[in-house]
């Protein structure tokens, strides 16, 4: 298997109960006490979609990884339980199950994990927790409207044709060189290297038929732009310019609504994927944002130190 799927470090598993008593996987990486890192994976993903980044901080940071209900080790949701208030409910659940009362995170939502965000940023636990956010590769609403996986013009009939091949019920199949190509055209870039198409197929396809199917039910009538705006700390926004799920006019849009954006970045030829298409840039992001907002300057450390 490749390596992005292996050779993680250590990590210590926990749950996190939800509000309506779903259980919630939890991954923790690397040093207690250590710069806090959130990351929300998108719909049909899991917490192997963040390997790159997991590997690549947690020698210093402490990364949080968890599974969306229905996808990973985390179960099915049960009657009524995929909503935006679900995907809320669990990430309030995640800060409070894993960071200690006023501690501070840096939050990463990729797609639906983005928007697992704009869901609960007026919720008391993220604004007690959330210090900056990176939004990645996501969308707060016309999500079918804008996609551009059907090529057919703008319009009601690419629209329809969109939410039904999204949210089909039949099963994905092996992974293979057809299912591959087909992964790659919907999700990728077209210079995407074929270890990390294996990647993200081998990630997509293990995601359970129901899951994938209910969260693209929620998804196909999206609406967070109140919730987007809610988001009032420093928020990054990260896209690939050969996104055909979530393309770059929703993050072109969010930038300008966020109260505080910092900065909006287009990466050349990545597709949906970015966090295993371009992990270098991605994870460069988030460290951008923990130097800042969670970061120590040298002379605050001395000064700790010497109280101490």
């Amino acid at each position: 298997m490749s390596r992005h799927l292996t050779s993680l470090p250590a990590s210590r598993e926990l749950t996190a109960l939800s509000a309506d008593g779903a259980r919630i996987h939890v991954e923790v990486y690397g040093p207690e006490g250590a710069p806090a890192v959130v990351l929300a994976h998108g719909w049909t993903c899991s917490t192997a979609f963040w390997a790159e980044q997991i590997r690549a901080l947690a020698a210093d940071h402490r990364v949080i990884a968890y599974d969306q209900r229905g996808h990973g080790k985390s179960p099915a949701a049960g009657p009524g339980g995929y909503s935006t208030t679900a995907l809320a409910d669990d990430l309030e659940a995640v800060l409070a199950a894993t960071l200690g009362p006023g501690e501070r995170a840096v939050l990463a939502g990729h797609s639906m994990g983005g928007m697992t965000i704009m869901a609960g940023a007026g919720r008391p636990g993220f604004r007690q927790h959330a210090a900056a956010v990176l939004l990645c590769s996501t969308g707060p609403s016309r999500l079918t409207a804008e996609a551009t996986v059907v090529p057919l013009r703008p319009g009601g009939l690419r629209s329809r044709l969109t939410k039904a091949v999204l949210g089909a019920k039949a099963p994905l199949g092996p992974v293979n060189a057809v299912s591959k190509r087909i992964l790659k055209y919907a999700t990728m870039g077209p210079g995407s290297a074929p270890e990390r198409v294996d990647v993200c197929a081998r990630i997509v396809h293990a995601c359970p038929r129901g899951a994938r199917y209910g969260w693209s039910q929620v998804l196909a009538g999206l609406d967070l732009g109140a919730g987007l705006r809610e988001l009032r700390l420093p928020v990054a926004v990260l896209v690939g310019t050969a996104d055909r799920l979530t393309p770059p006019v929703h993050s072109r849009a969010m930038a300008e609504a966020l109260p505080h954006c910092t900065g909006f970045v287009e990466l050349a030829g990545m597709g949906h994927m970015t966090p295993v298409e371009a992990p270098e840039a991605v994870t460069a992001q988030i460290r951008e944002l923990t130097l800042t907002y969670l970061g120590v300057k040298s002379g605050e450390r001395e000064n700790e130190e010497a109280e101490a």
